[in-house]
């Protein structure tokens, strides 16, 4: 009998502990964001009033990109955070922006639009089809009248003809409401209107003495996010300070867009674990830098598929109508309708933010960015203003005639290892003009940072084969061939130049070759790589001439390609 009371008791006990219990449902904005190079890590919070005892707090319309191991809850007040814990909510997806619902609630209309001229063109398709096989009059031991069959005559003649015009006005306005279809597919797949997926939640079941007001502060990490650098690299002319813009290209594909809120742009890894660091081994060795015209693809590259090959690995047809596939439409004559779920295929493609492996300082840099930013989830890239720096530089010139007849201008900045710059592309701007695109490139350990701000139509440079002193010989079983070059730098600014020039010779990597320069001009020979170099000081006006001279000897029954080719497209005809 004891036992049964203690029982009871305890289920009292539970119970009323369980009765006490209270739930509450917030929906919090995003207010703050530190964005790193691959990721971001959010910012929430909300005034909370609990009554004594237990309460469910659930954070709902939370991105489903959270990193759940990355969540933090922290309270005000005297309260204790019994547990932390996320889930998926399939039933509250996240809303599409009233622009995407407009376009969605278009589409569906005309969608049923097009299904009720299809149901009326296949009514008149079955009538024409009853006429056609309807077609005899009287028996076949009981002949009609003249009238009798001009009557019948004129009767099918004119509805079939009633039955083609009604049809043709249809497949018309098919044709009309299929375009129109089109156009807002396509226009959804401009700004990323693919159905939103499920939201999360974070469920934080925390515990007062007393009835109170706190403050919940909520932060996690979220991926499909990032930055990357860009600038814009802006001088007057030679021998002017540089302005360097520091702007950021910041994304958000997190299904959660970010309205006016404040962010700080960060280089740090936000994955580090709490782990003791160990120290890895450091080898040195030598690199090669980058240049300008090594960069191919930018952190926002599209996804490598087109949206062509993407549907023609579905089986999708060639030329212009290839968003669907026989038997998508009854009339093949019919400007054909974007299939939804092609067009969702192809978005989830685009959606997917191409990265690229850069590499950046060990320590970690972040920029407080002091206007407030609204990033929409749309995985493209807005640009965000970081930081201007006005800095002093020395210029040079460099030029290759043999790759291209022009003087490139370099800026060379010193104490660039402070501005705190990560690897990218720039835009160079000279005296009001865009000029082309540069490149930084911060993996240097040079104490001066040379920035290409383009071309110099000042300075004039050309390289000329001298025919006259070309010579080919034959000298037993081989074969001697002599190259001569002239190379001029003339200087039309009214201030002196100094210019890099780089040419090369060819490097041997067979013993029957023998390569032999002649004249060089007191440039550097590189016997390596084969690469000259020449350092010019030039004053106003003046033009400097280079001598280059050199001879192959192989032998005379082998062929031996002496010129580098290059690929480009051209029309085939």
């Amino acid at each position: 009998m004891k036992k049964l009371i203690s029982i009871f008791s305890l289920l009292f006990i539970i119970q009323s502990s369980f009765a006490q219990e209270q739930t509450i449902q917030v929906t919090p904005v995003v207010q703050s964001a530190v964005i790193y190079l691959d990721g971001a890590e959010l910012y929430q919070k909300k005034e909370i009033t609990l009554n004594a005892g237990r309460t469910q707090i659930t954070f709902n319309g939370i991105s489903s990109k959270v990193i759940s191991k990355s969540i933090q809850v922290t309270a005000s007040g005297d309260v204790n955070i019994l547990s932390v814990t996320d889930k998926l909510n399939y039933i509250d997806a996240v809303q599409n922006s009233p622009k995407t619902k407009a376009i969605r609630d278009s589409i569906n209309l005309l969608d049923e639009n097009t299904t009720i001229l299809q149901n009326d063109k296949e009514a008149y398709e079955t009538e024409k089809t009853m006429l056609s096989k309807n077609q005899s009059i009287g028996g076949q031991d009981k002949g009609v009248s003249i009238l009798e069959l001009k009557l019948a005559a004129d009767f099918y003649r004119s509805r079939i003809k009633e039955i083609n015009n009604e049809i043709y006005k249809i497949d018309k306005k098919i044709n009309t409401y299929n375009e129109s279809i089109n156009k807002l597919n396509n226009q959804l797949i401009e700004i990323n209107g693919t159905p939103k997926g499920p939201t999360a939640e974070i469920s934080v079941l925390v515990a007062s003495a007393t009835k109170q007001v706190i403050l919940l502060d909520l932060k996690y990490l979220v991926s499909d996010a990032g930055w990357a650098p860009s600038y814009d690299i802006v001088t007057e002319d030679v021998n002017k300070p540089i302005t360097l813009k520091y702007r950021a290209k910041v994304y958000n594909n997190t299904d959660v867009d970010w309205k006016n809120i404040k962010i700080k742009l960060s280089t740090g890894d936000p994955m580090k674990n709490a782990s003791k660091p160990e120290l890895e081994d450091w080898y040195l060795n030598f690199s090669t830098l980058d240049n300008a015209n090594n960069y191919a693809k930018g952190r926002f590259a599209q996804s490598s598929l087109s949206q062509q090959n993407l549907l023609n690995t579905r089986g999708g047809r060639s030329g212009n109508v290839d968003y669907y596939q026989d038997g998508d439409i009854a009339n093949q004559n019919s400007i054909p309708k974007i299939d939804a779920k092609k067009i969702e295929y192809i978005k989830a493609q685009e959606q997917k933010v191409a990265l690229e492996e850069i590499e950046i300082s060990d320590l970690s840099a972040e920029f407080d960015i002091k206007t407030e930013y609204t990033i929409p989830s749309d995985a493209k890239p807005y640009i965000i203003d970081v930081t201007t720096y006005n800095l002093p530089a020395s210029y040079k010139y460099f030029s290759i005639p043999k790759a291209d007849k022009s003087a490139f201008m370099l800026a060379r900045i010193s104490g660039w290892e402070e501005l705190e710059l990560v690897t990218g592309p720039a835009n160079v701007y000279l005296g009001g003009t865009y000029v082309g695109q540069s490149y930084i490139n911060t993996k240097s350990t040079n104490d001066t940072l040379d920035l290409s701000v383009g071309r110099d139509n000042k300075i004039m440079v050309s390289r000329t084969q001298l025919k006259d002193f070309n010579t080919e010989k034959v000298i037993g079983n081989n074969k001697k061939s002599t190259y001569s070059y002239e190379i001029v730098v003339k200087n039309n600014r009214k201030s002196p130049i100094t210019i890099d020039v780089e040419d090369q010779v060819p490097v041997s990597q067979s013993s029957d070759i023998t390569v032999e320069t002649i004249e060089l001009s007191k440039g550097e020979l590189n016997p390596l790589t084969g690469k000259i170099k020449w350092k010019l000081t030039i004053e106003p006006g003046e033009a400097k001439k280079i001598n280059l001279a050199f001879s192959i000897k192989y032998p005379r029954n082998k062929s031996l390609q002496l010129k580098k080719y290059r690929t480009i497209s051209a029309p085939s005809f």
